[in-house]
């Protein structure tokens, strides 16, 4: 595989990501900790609150029991180099 080959297969394979790469860590103190990651395109005019809010909620979706669960990190960053 030549370098030329390599860069068209990595250009290809991040236009199939989404726009922002994230990670979110909830904690219920003492009982269950969870890290989560992932891409994600934010509606045109999103704030990173309304990013981390459906974030959030889609975790919960998986894992009820973190529902009070206590926020440990949070980031959302552009996903390019």
């Amino acid at each position: 595989m030549t370098s030329q080959t390599a860069t068209s297969t990595t250009a290809t394979q991040a236009t199939s990501q989404g726009s922002h790469a994230w990670v979110l860590t909830l904690e219920l103190p003492g009982r269950e900790m969870t890290t989560q990651y992932g891409t994600w395109t934010p509606a045109n005019g999103a704030t990173r609150h309304n990013v981390f809010i459906a974030l959030k909620e889609h975790l919960v979706a998986q894992q009820p029991q973190m529902a009070s669960a206590n926020t440990i990190f949070f980031s959302l960053e552009p996903n390019q180099l």
